[in-house]
């Protein structure tokens, strides 16, 4: 990048706002952190759909974007990304209305009406400042958050440098707009590590003048614009390569749990019989439960609950046939009782 690019203001992701989740005041703090760091994560193995907008289709932004979601699958991520026509066929549906670009974070999108995108890319994708905002949106799809709002990182701004230099062109951001996606500092319970990374793919380039500390940030902060090695170590903790074999899962039989927050316990469920079943946790958890039917090679999701925060466990009822093959999948946010967790069907 030329030092003229250096010096140039660039568009940045504007995040849409959304609601935090409503946990009760008494619950206890360690179960509230787990649940939060935990919601926007998708079950690891979730094949993510994504498809475009027809309204905004774009065949050489399009291009980009499918590159981008290869780069950060051959981090060896368990998650796979499969392009789809129909946006209401997708999870992720991705428009390119010019002026911002944005995206919900993680499991988020699933809250949208499916007529409308989860994700927005505003400007030309094809110079490196566009390439890495298709990478930074995509790492909100798969739940990460802006880097230089980790409470970790110790920024002191100059805010009144910061409101200015985001009112002028090319962003034009009201002073709301900047609060949220700049200088709110995020929960400590929303942020997993301890450590700041200014390389990071969800760290903005920002320009001389806006912060004040750490000192040696006063020039600018300037990252690569690429998925850096702390990046893809994170990643890499929520969403590991995937067992190639799956334990059997039979019906009537508890499997008792041993899980951490943020692991994660995978079975097969080949039935015998053609009929409704339940599928469902037990325990003193917070779980998340997905169920996915394997057709023709690809997992397509049957059903799945969330039971966190709430008085009772995960449980799905879907109809399975005989001779086909389901993997279940669970994540468990927090547990407060160890050894009390299982899953089972019948």
């Amino acid at each position: 990048m030329t030092d003229a690019e250096l010096m140039s203001p660039l568009p940045y992701c504007s995040q849409p706002l959304s609601p935090a989740p409503v946990l009760p005041p008494e619950m206890p703090l360690d179960r509230q952190h787990a649940i939060i760091v935990g919601r926007s994560k998708w079950v690891n193995g979730t094949p993510l759909r994504y498809a475009f907008m027809p309204q905004t289709r774009n065949h050489v932004q399009e291009e980009v974007v499918r590159e981008s979601f290869d780069e950060w699958k051959d981090l060896g991520i368990g998650l796979d990304f499969w392009e789809v026509r129909d946006p209401r066929e997708a999870q992720v549906r991705i428009g390119f209305e010019p002026g911002r670009s944005w995206s919900y974070i993680g499991r988020d999108v699933l809250r949208r009406p499916r007529h409308e995108p989860t994700m927005n890319l505003g400007w030309d994708l094809r110079d490196d400042h566009g390439r890495a905002t298709a990478l930074h949106e995509i790492g909100h799809t798969l739940g990460l958050a802006h880097e230089h709002q980790n409470p970790n990182a110790g920024i002191v701004w100059n805010e009144d440098a910061v409101y200015r230099h985001m009112a002028g062109p090319p962003n034009r951001w009201d002073p709301e707009t900047t609060f949220h996606n700049i200088l709110r500092k995020l929960d400590p319970s929303e942020v997993e590590g301890s450590r700041w990374d200014p390389d990071s793919i969800m760290e903005y380039r920002f320009p001389a003048g806006l912060v004040i500390r750490p000192e040696e940030y006063r020039s600018g902060i300037n990252p690569p614009g690429t998925i850096s090695k702390l990046d893809a170590e994170q990643v890499l903790i929520w969403y590991p390569p995937l067992e190639e074999r799956l334990p059997h899962l039979t019906a009537f039989e508890s499997r008792s749990l041993s899980l951490t927050p943020g692991q994660q316990y995978d079975a097969e469920v080949l039935p015998e019989e053609t009929r409704k079943y339940r599928v469902g946790s037990f325990g003193a958890s917070d779980m998340v439960l997905v169920l996915f039917e394997d057709v023709d090679g690809e997992l397509r999701q049957v059903a799945a609950d969330d039971d966190s925060g709430e008085d009772r466990n995960a449980q799905v009822e879907a109809e399975l046939q005989a001779g086909r093959r389901y993997v279940l999948r669970t994540r468990m946010y927090h547990a407060w009782q160890a050894g009390t967790t299982a899953v089972m069907y019948w």
